[in-house]
C-alpha cells in the first residue's frame, strides 16, 4: 500500500536584489523543479545525490518545514500542502524527521529527559523516557546529561528516539549517519533497520554516499540539480545504473577488495547554479557519455521507463558506455 505520494514537487526560492536591497533581483533558486515519487508502507526509499542536488530541501518541503512553491504531498491520502494549521499539527504526529546533525538539532539548554519529554506531554501521550532510551540502545542514566556530554552517536540515537516518542509511521532521514565515524554509522544503521522492523516504519532515507544507502533502502531515486535522473529497486540500479551520472556516483564508492579494480569516472567541474540551470539536460555539461549530441544540449529529456520498474532521465539510457 501506497503510504508517501509525491507529485510533481516544486520549491523555487526568490532571487535577492544585487545591491543592499535595490535592483532587479536575481534568477530564482530552482531547488526542486518537479520531482514525483511514492513509497509504500514499511519500505525504504533512499534519495541519493551531491550536495546542492536539492535531496534535503525535498524532506523538508514534504513535511512542511518549508512551503512549497507547487506539487502535492499525498501522506495516507491526505494532501498536506492543502491542510490547515490545526489539521496539519494533528498530522505531524505521524511524520518526523531525523537531522544530519545531532549535536545542533539538540537544545544544549535542555538535558535529554527534557527533549524526549517535551513531545510527549504536547501530545498527551503515556510513552515513557526511559522506554524511548532502551529502544534506542542508552541506558537510562543518559537522561540526566546534556548534548555536549554525549558522544556523536549517542546524539543521534538521541534524535531518533525523539522522532520515536510520537510514534510516527514516516520518518525522513536527512543524512542520519553522515557526520558519524564509520563504525558508529553502521550501528545507526543496524538500528534504525531493527525499528523499521519492529514498528513497520516507512523511510525516506537521504544521503550523498551510494555504499550507505545500499544497506538500507529497498529503493533509490537519483537527483541532479533539483530533478530525478533515476529512479530503481536498489538491486537494479547497483547492478545496472542506466544514467551517466549515477554511474559515476557509483564508482566513486570505495571497493572492500585490494585485488579489485575499479575504473573511476571522473566529472568535469562542479555543479551548475540552480538558480542559472543549463539548457536541455541539466547533467550535459559534466556527462561523459560518448555519444552526447545537440539534442542534449537543447532537449530536456523525461524521466522514462527503461525497464519494468526502472526509469531515467537520459536519451540514451538503453545503451551501454
Amino acid at each position: 500500500m501506497t503510504l508517501v505520494d509525491v507529485r510533481d514537487l516544486v520549491k523555487h526560492y526568490a532571487g535577492e536584489r544585487r545591491w543592499f536591497g535595490l535592483g532587479r533581483p536575481q534568477a530564482p533558486v530552482r531547488a526542486v523543479d518537479g520531482v514525483s515519487f511514492t513509497i509504500a508502507s514499511g519500505r525504504t526509499l533512499g534519495l541519493v545525490g551531491e550536495s546542492g542536488s536539492g535531496k534535503t530541501t525535498v524532506g523538508r518541503t514534504m513535511l512542511r518545514l518549508q512551503e512549497p512553491t507547487s506539487g502535492k504531498m499525498l501522506f495516507d491520502g491526505n494532501d498536506v500542502f492543502a491542510l490547515d494549521v490545526t489539521r496539519l499539527r494533528a498530522l505531524r504526529r505521524r511524520m518526523q524527521i531525523v537531522f544530519q546533525d545531532p549535536y545542533s538539532s539538540l537544545n544544549p539548554r535542555m538535558t535529554v529527559d527534557d527533549t524526549l519529554r517535551e513531545p510527549l506531554e504536547i501530545h498527551g501521550l503515556n510513552g515513557t523516557v526511559t522506554a524511548l532510551l532502551d529502544e534506542v540502545g542508552l541506558d537510562a542514566a543518559f537522561a540526566k546529561r546534556y548534548p555536549h556530554e554525549l558522544s556523536g552517536g549517542q546524539r543521534q540515537r538521541v534524535g531518533i528516539a525523539r522522532a520515536l516518542s510520537v510514534e510516527p509511521q514516516f520518518i525522513v532521514c536527512d543524512e542520519p549517519v553522515s557526520a558519524l565515524d564509520v563504525s558508529v554509522q553502521a550501528q545507526v544503521l543496524n538500528l534504525l533497520a531493527d525499528l523499521q522492523a519492529k514498528r513497520r516504519l516507512t523511510y525516506l532515507f537521504i544521503a550523498h554516499d551510494l555504499a550507505v544507502v545500499r544497506h538500507i533502502a529497498d529503493d533509490v531515486a537519483v537527483m541532479y540539480l533539483g530533478k530525478l535522473v533515476e529512479r530503481a529497486p536498489a538491486g537494479e540500479i547497483y547492478a545496472q545504473p542506466r544514467h551517466p551520472y549515477t554511474r559515476a556516483l557509483l564508482s566513486a564508492v570505495p571497493e572492500p577488495n585490494p585485488h579489485t579494480t575499479k575504473r573511476r569516472i571522473v566529472l568535469p567541474g562542479d555543479i551548475p547554479s540552480p538558480a542559472h540551470p543549463p539548457p536541455g539536460c541539466p547533467f550535459h555539461p559534466r556527462c561523459p557519455h560518448p555519444k552526447k549530441s545537440q539534442r542534449c544540449r537543447t532537449e530536456p529529456p523525461p524521466l522514462r521507463p527503461i525497464t519494468p520498474g526502472h526509469d531515467a532521465a537520459c536519451h540514451f539510457a538503453e545503451e551501454p558506455m
